[in-house]
C-alpha cells in the first residue's frame, strides 16, 4: 500500500530568489512499494511568487470599476429618458402621423419648342441658369421672314391701289346713271310732244283740215320719241347695272385687301415667333438645341422648370387614407436635407390610384386575382417661402408625415 506524505517546509527570505514574499515550497515524499527498497524521492517545488498584500484593493483598480458604474449609471440614464422622451412623442402625436417614403417632389414644367421652322442663330438658354418670363432662349434665322413681310406690304399697296381705281369707276359709272336719268326725262318729254301733235293731226284729219302726210308725220315723230325713250330707259339700267358691277368687284378688293393684311399679320407674329422667350421663370434644363441646327414646330429643345411652384406627390397605401384630409398640415422630410424638415398642406387627392391611369390598366374579370394593394396620389403643397429658396428639385424622394387630427374636408367626401 502506497502512502503519500506531503511536507511544506519555509523557505527563508534570504535563501529565495529576490523578492519580498515567503515562499512556499512543496515536498512530496512517496511512501516504497513493497516489493521495492523503500526510497525517499524529493522533487524540486514550484516556487510560487506573489506580491506583499497590504490587505485593500489598489487604488487605480478601485477608480476603473467606480468610472464604469458611473458610465453605466449614466448611460441607464441617458436611454430611460430617451426611451421616456420618444414614447411621450408617440403617444401624444406619433402615433397620429400618417407616414410614406413614397413620396416625390414635383413641378409643371414645359418644354419649349418652336412654332415655326427655321435655322437656329443664336442659343440664349444656358444650362442650370434661371431666366425671367419674356427672356429670350433661342433666336431663328428671319431673312425668309422679312422677304415675307415685304411682299404682303407691297400686294397691299397694289390692292390698295385697286380699290382707288374701282372707286373712280364707280363715281363715273353713277354719272352716268344720272346722264341716262336726264336722257329718259328729255325723251319723255319729246315723246308727249310728239303724242299731242299726234293727237292734233288726227282732229285736223277728221275736218279734213290737215292732209295725211302730216299725220304721218306726227305719227312717226310720235313712235321715235317713243323710240328714243326706250334706249333712254336702257341706258339708264346699263349704267345702273355698271356701277353695281364696280361695286361687287370693290367688295372683292376689299376682301383681297384684308386676306393681304393678315398675311402681313401672319408674317410680323412669324417675325417674332424667330425669337423664342420663357414663357414663365423658371431654371433651364436639359438643353437639346445648338447653334446652326434645323428646327422644325413641336420639336424639343429645352425645358424649363419653375422652381418657385413646386410641390411634393405622395403616394399613400389605401389602407393609410382614411385618416387623411384635404388641409391637414404635412411634415415634409427631404433626403437632401436631413436638418431642413419642411411642413407643406394637404392641397388635393388624386381621383384614382395609379394603377388606373396606367397605359393598360388592369382587368381583373378573368383569370386567377390577386389582392394588391394599391396606392393613390397625394398632393403636398410648398410654402411659397420654402419654394423661393430653390432648395426642392422635381424627382427628389421625400418622407411625407400627416397628420391625421387636423380637421379639414375628408377623403372620400364628394363635396
Amino acid at each position: 500500500m502506497e502512502t503519500q506524505v506531503n511536507k511544506i517546509a519555509l523557505v527563508k527570505p534570504e535563501q529565495a530568489a529576490p523578492v519580498t514574499t515567503p515562499v512556499l515550497l512543496r515536498e512530496t515524499v512517496e511512501a516504497p512499494d513493497r516489493a521495492k527498497p523503500a526510497q525517499t524521492e524529493v522533487r524540486p517545488a514550484p516556487v510560487i511568487t506573489t506580491e506583499k498584500s497590504t490587505g485593500a484593493p489598489p487604488p487605480a483598480k478601485r477608480n476603473g470599476k467606480g468610472r464604469r458604474s458611473l458610465v453605466l449609471l449614466v448611460a441607464a440614464l441617458l436611454l430611460g429618458s430617451a426611451g421616456s422622451y420618444f414614447g411621450y412623442e408617440w403617444w401624444t402625436s406619433g402615433r397620429f402621423m400618417v407616414s410614406t417614403d413614397d413620396a416625390y417632389v414635383g413641378a409643371d414644367f414645359t418644354t419649349v419648342s418652336p412654332r415655326i421652322a427655321g435655322y437656329v442663330t443664336t442659343v440664349l438658354a444656358e444650362t442650370n441658369k434661371p431666366v425671367r418670363a419674356g427672356d429670350a432662349l433661342v433666336t431663328l434665322d428671319d431673312s425668309d421672314e422679312r422677304l415675307a413681310i415685304a411682299a404682303a406690304e407691297s400686294q397691299i399697296a397694289s390692292q390698295t391701289a385697286a380699290i382707288g381705281r374701282i372707286d373712280r369707276q364707280i363715281e363715273a359709272a353713277k354719272t352716268a346713271v344720272t346722264q341716262a336719268q336726264a336722257a329718259i326725262d328729255s325723251a319723255q318729254a319729246d315723246l308727249d310732244l310728239t303724242a299731242a301733235d299726234l293727237k292734233r293731226a288726227q282732229k285736223l284729219k277728221q275736218t279734213e283740215f290737215a292732209s295725211p302726210q302730216t299725220l304721218e308725220r306726227a305719227t312717226a315723230a310720235q313712235e321715235k320719241a317713243q323710240a328714243s325713250l326706250d334706249t333712254a330707259k336702257a341706258g339708264l339700267t346699263s349704267a345702273e347695272a355698271n356701277v353695281a358691277v364696280l361695286q361687287a368687284q370693290r367688295v372683292e378688293a376689299e376682301r383681297a385687301l384684308d386676306q393681304d393684311r393678315n398675311t402681313l399679320d401672319q408674317k410680323k407674329l412669324d417675325l417674332e415667333r424667330t425669337v423664342i422667350r420663357a414663357p414663365f421663370d423658371g431654371v433651364i434644363g436639359n438643353r437639346a438645341v445648338q447653334s446652326g441646327q434645323y428646327v422644325s414646330p413641336g420639336q424639343r429643345l429645352l425645358a424649363l422648370v419653375p422652381l418657385s411652384k413646386v410641390y411634393v406627390d405622395a403616394n399613400y397605401k389605401e389602407t393609410q387614407l382614411a385618416g387623411i384630409r384635404v388641409g391637414a398640415p404635412a411634415e415634409i422630410g427631404v433626403d437632401a436635407y436631413d436638418d431642413k424638415p419642411v411642413t407643406g398642406t394637404v392641397e388635393s387627392i388624386a381621383p384614382a390610384s395609379g394603377a388606373v391611369f396606367s397605359l393598360l390598366p388592369p382587368d381583373n374579370a378573368t383569370g386567377n386575382f390577386t389582392k394588391v394593394t394599391q396606392r393613390v396620389a397625394v398632393r403636398i403643397a410648398v410654402p411659397a417661402n420654402v419654394a423661393a429658396e430653390s432648395l426642392l428639385r422635381p424627382g427628389m424622394s421625400v418622407v411625407v408625415s400627416i397628420d391625421s387630427r387636423a380637421g379639414g374636408k375628408k377623403v372620400a367626401s364628394s363635396e
